[in-house]
């Protein structure tokens, strides 16, 4: 059954023996005195059905507990530890100074419950409420996106280590495995750690290679065949991700037609590479030409005024469905903030960049760099009313100072493309324009293309949203504009760091990962507002 906080103080309450020395203005000081207001009985009423059994924790306690872990990235261990030991929190929490924590495991049991019910980020939407309900956000527009990428709980494995873990499991959870990976396989994987070779010997570690994966060919041979059995979700995963690992890292050997049973480490990484047998969501991923990285991908939408963080999402570092563009647009689109389309109040105009447009005061004016301006993207903004101040990828000549894609005049209603010389050709069904005829005799082929057979062109189905972009960035207004990004780096910094060091994520998967980020944000958030003074006076919220 559901628990409640006493309403007395006990005789020992950390508050009133010790509650002067915790900071004013500090959320310890505010979950102190306003934590029953922001997390009620009705914050964990609906996970208990329920009114006979053992009490749970109190609703307020649960929820400043995993406000106060994700905002100083504790672990489980460390904050029960925190709620028996440090003061600042046996007041935050309402706790005597005699009280012993909970057990840590607690926390696990917590974090499951509330994954598994209909309100999955409660405390993100707590915080977001107290937002409305104080109406920081009423009237602005404008939101700043990025993402960052916090790294993975596990190691990045080699192709080795991957292939004979992957082996090791189905071992471990597929009926049967056992006998028949000690009847198909020429290497003992009984044994912890690789197999022993002289690893400085090339041809040895040839040979392992060329054993692993003829080991999982055979192994996916006798357990996956046409005349296998239908296999639970364990089993099945457990032999579909041996087939993976079998054939993401490796290619035939030099020579090899791939059916002599030579192998041999593939010369290039899979695009949407599994990186750990014990992660398999992890990815490899780059946030630069020489910055690579690993673990996932984390969405962050802001306003830029205040610092409030109004959404936020995260996804596999690489693979479909984690595009800085596409979770832009739905960012956008689950604005829940009171700023966005059809919200109806536009503020008093002081919140306007210049170089935003005014025509749809329902709409978010969104502000990102080049990776969020794709054409799709573009389309999807327009569609849903909101205004851009996205920087466009620069075109690249094909001749350096020479004619680039926009010197081509494009005439969708007639589906022709105009050069600089005034040449006109077709497009094709597939928007491909070919001026290879006119272009031997052009007086401006020199500054126009190298290529033998003349210019040729792909026209992207959104140009004209892509050309209107790249006309936008080159006004002094978007310039100005365009420096309210920046407001987002210091938010990513906030999401990404603690105490001046990276984050590191500590759970598998997005779904557990994507539960701490909807976390911490709704604790930064909270620190922000009370930064900026929240309080509640008569029964409503609002920045004192």
């Amino acid at each position: 059954m559901q628990g409640r906080s006493r309403q007395d103080r006990e005789l020992l309450d950390a508050g009133e023996l010790a509650g002067h020395l915790v900071p004013a203005g500090s959320v310890f000081a505010f979950l102190a005195g306003h934590r029953r207001e922001l997390f009620p009985d009705s914050f964990t009423a609906d996970l208990f059905t329920s009114g006979t059994g053992r009490p749970s924790l109190p609703a307020d306690l649960v929820g400043s507990v995993l406000v106060l872990q994700a905002l100083y990235d504790l672990s489980d261990g460390q904050a029960a530890d925190a709620l028996r030991f440090d003061i600042r929190w046996k007041v935050a929490c309402g706790r005597s100074l005699a009280q012993v924590s909970f057990d840590p495991s607690t926390l696990v049991y917590w974090r499951k419950r509330i994954a598994e019910s209909s309100w999955p980020d409660r405390v993100f939407g707590a915080v977001a409420e107290v937002i409305a309900q104080a109406g920081v956000l009423r009237g602005k527009r404008r939101r700043v996106i990025d993402s960052t990428v916090p790294g993975d709980a596990v190691a990045t494995q080699d192709t080795v280590t991957q292939l004979t873990a992957a082996i090791r499991k189905v071992a471990r959870v597929v009926p049967g495995a056992g006998e028949v990976i000690a009847a198909v396989c020429t290497l003992d994987y009984g044994k912890p750690g690789k197999p022993p070779i002289d690893w400085d010997d090339p041809q040895a570690k040839e040979q392992l290679v060329s054993d692993l994966v003829n080991d999982a060919l055979a192994v996916l041979a006798g357990l996956a065949g046409e005349d296998a059995p239908e296999r639970e979700d364990a089993a099945a995963g457990a032999l579909g991700l041996l087939a993976l690992v079998a054939g993401q890292d490796v290619e035939p050997a030099e020579d090899s037609d791939g059916t002599d049973g030579r192998w041999r480490i593939a010369r290039k990484v899979a695009p949407d590479r599994v990186i750990s047998t014990v992660d398999t969501q992890a990815r490899h991923t780059r946030k630069g030409k020489s910055a690579r990285r690993d673990g996932f991908r984390a969405h962050v939408a802001a306003e830029p005024e205040t610092g409030l963080i109004t959404g936020c999402e995260l996804t596999m570092a690489a693979g479909e469905g984690s595009g800085d563009a596409e979770n832009g647009v739905q960012l956008a689109a689950a604005d829940r903030s009171g700023g966005g389309a059809g919200a109806g109040e536009t503020g008093s105009g002081q919140d306007e960049p210049a170089g935003a447009r005014q025509d749809q005061p329902g709409g978010l004016q969104v502000y990102g760099d080049s990776q969020y301006g794709s054409g799709q993207a573009r389309a999807d903004y327009q569609a849903a009313g909101h205004d851009t101040v996205i920087k466009p990828i620069p075109l690249r000549p094909a001749v350096p100072g020479g004619f680039t894609l926009d010197d081509f005049a494009i005439s969708q209603d007639d589906g022709t493309v105009t050069c600089p010389a005034g040449h006109v050709r077709p497009m094709s069904a597939k928007r491909y324009v070919s001026f290879g005829p006119v272009c031997a005799a052009c007086p401006l082929r020199a500054r126009c293309t190298t290529a033998k057979d003349g210019r040729c062109l792909d026209i992207h189905p959104h140009e004209h949203l892509l050309r209107a972009a790249r006309a936008q960035a080159r006004t002094p207004e978007f310039k100005q504009a365009y420096r309210t990004r920046a407001v987002i780096e210091r938010i990513i910094a906030w999401t990404a760091t603690s105490s001046g060091h990276r984050i590191r994520l500590r759970y598998l998967g997005v779904a557990k990962n994507n539960a701490w980020l909807h976390g911490r944000s709704a604790a930064i958030n909270l620190r922000t507002l009370v930064n900026a003074g929240l309080t509640r006076r008569d029964g409503a919220w609002l920045i004192a």
